[in-house]
C-alpha cells in the first residue's frame, strides 16, 4: 500500500472516530435500554471503540506487507 493512501485512510479513520464520539451521534446511544443485560450507552461506546481499534490494526497490518 502506498504511504499516501495509508495516510489518507488513517486520516479518514480519525475523522470517523471524531464523528462517532462527538455529541450529536453519541446522543443516539443515550437511552434506557439493555443489550444482553448491559446498559446500551457503555456497551455501544466500548463496541465502537473496539471496532475502531480493529480497523486501525487491519490498516497497519496491511501497510506492513
Amino acid at each position: 500500500m502506498h504511504r499516501h493512501l495509508l495516510s489518507q485512510r488513517l486520516i479518514a479513520l480519525f475523522a470517523l472516530a471524531l464523528l462517532l464520539f462527538n455529541f450529536p451521534l453519541l446522543a443516539l446511544w443515550d437511552a434506557d435500554a439493555l443489550v444482553f443485560g448491559l446498559p446500551l450507552f457503555p456497551t455501544a461506546l466500548f463496541g465502537l471503540w473496539a471496532l475502531l481499534i480493529v480497523q486501525l490494526a487491519l490498516l497497519m497490518e496491511r501497510a506492513a506487507d
